[in-house]
């Protein structure tokens, strides 16, 4: 038997993150995990260069039914702290846009140094383990398809459901229902949104096209590219407005968001052109999408021959455009899973499940899911900094 102070199962960001700040503490300290090669998800992450923080992460970018659980971790742990590990690394970064940082080399650099900070805490690495059976004794027991571990604190950050393809799977929320607590009901997020056969009957002929764009969903909206795919809509905008859409709700799309469309059309219609409608739409928007639009409204001909009723109808799809998605394109492509482990049952502070002493979860597997643009990953530095040092 192999015994810990602290076994941490989940090899990840959040994991390594605990085990380096519960190492640098003294403890002795296990990282398990069911794959061989360590950081998959960061080495696949923005592009293979890892969007590992935003300069403006707070808790008001995160989704999770407790919205104010975050802010104690995020508080202790700011983007800041992480730059600064980055910049005691030499690794050179650059900021992309709207805060979002970027390794200027590769994604495997942030793996190499959580790796590096993880071993010179004291850390030891146990990979290709899968966890048969957790035991609680008087303290926890691990039992693997190689040995098995004793540990007094058993920490919990093995992600969520999403990109099952490079090692994700449910044993979080496996752990959490043995131990009877709740978990909020998980779904894909900062994913593409699927349309019904109606929708893409419409827009086949936009796969590839890239557009400018406000994407609405309930109260929250988001100001970045859509892009239309061959099963419906991708692009940043989407991917953000996924985070807080629920099946059957509407999106609205404002495909001209620099424009008042309306004041526009009379500007040009004043001006005396003779132009097709489609090739005055064509000056503001994709040309492909200006002329889907206007066989979608029926409109032919210059913009001398456009109604008023016709005109108001093409602008209202110019600025709230309203299509309800059939679904999400799914976990295969999700970047996030939004739920998790229960908030409520969780001390905001350390981590530690209130009702199991010595037990956490951190990461992705907590009901905390932040926005697209390296929110994620501070979320990972955070709480498992948080764990590291109660455990």
């Amino acid at each position: 038997m192999q015994k810990f102070d602290v076994v941490v199962i989940g090899a990840g960001g959040a994991g390594m993150m605990c085990a380096i700040h519960a190492g640098r503490r003294g403890r002795k300290v296990a990282l398990v995990d069911h794959a061989t090669v360590i950081g998959r998800k960061i080495l696949i992450s923005g592009g293979g260069r890892c969007n590992f923080t935003n300069l403006y992460a707070g808790p008001d970018n995160y989704v999770s039914s407790n919205p104010h659980f975050a802010k104690s971790a995020l508080s202790r742990f700011s983007p800041g702290d992480f730059i600064e590990m980055v910049e005691n690394h030499q690794i050179a970064y650059h900021e992309k846009k709207l805060g979002q940082l970027f390794c200027d080399g590769s994604a495997q650099q942030i793996v190499d140094l959580l790796v590096h900070e993880s071993e010179k805490a004291g850390v030891a690495f146990f990979k290709g383990r899968v966890v048969k059976e957790v035991v609680k004794d008087d303290g926890f027991l691990i039992h693997t398809n190689s040995e098995t571990f004793s540990c007094q604190s058993l920490v919990i950050a093995t992600g969520g459901l999403s990109i099952p393809q490079i090692g994700a799977t449910g044993f979080g929320y496996s752990i959490a229902q043995q131990f009877d607590i709740k978990v909020v009901e998980t779904a894909p997020a900062l994913d593409g949104f699927n349309f019904g056969s109606a929708d893409l009957s419409k827009f086949k002929e936009l796969t590839g096209v890239s557009v400018d764009s406000i994407v609405s969903v309930k109260k929250v909206a988001f100001r970045e590219n859509i892009l239309f795919t061959h099963t419906g809509l991708s692009g940043p905008a989407s991917l953000q407005a996924s985070l807080y859409w629920k099946k059957g709700d509407p999106i609205a799309i404002n495909i001209a968001p620099d424009i008042d469309p309306v004041a526009y059309f009379n500007e040009r219609f004043a001006d005396g052109s003779n132009k097709e409608v489609k090739n005055i739409l064509a000056e503001i928007i994709p040309r492909r999408l200006a002329e889907i639009l206007c066989q979608m409204e029926n409109i032919k001909g210059n913009i001398s021959e456009l109604s008023e009723v016709k005109m108001r109808s093409l602008t209202s799809k110019l600025e709230d455009w309203q299509i309800t998605p059939t679904g999400t394109v799914g976990y295969r492509k999700a970047e996030v899973t939004r739920g998790g482990i229960d908030t409520n049952a969780l001390s905001s502070t350390t981590m530690e499940v209130k009702k199991v002493p010595g037990l956490y979860f951190i990461g992705e597997v907590v009901d905390v899911t932040g926005q697209l643009g390296g929110y994620n990953f501070q979320w990972a530095w955070a709480s498992g900094h948080a764990a590291g040092l109660a455990v």
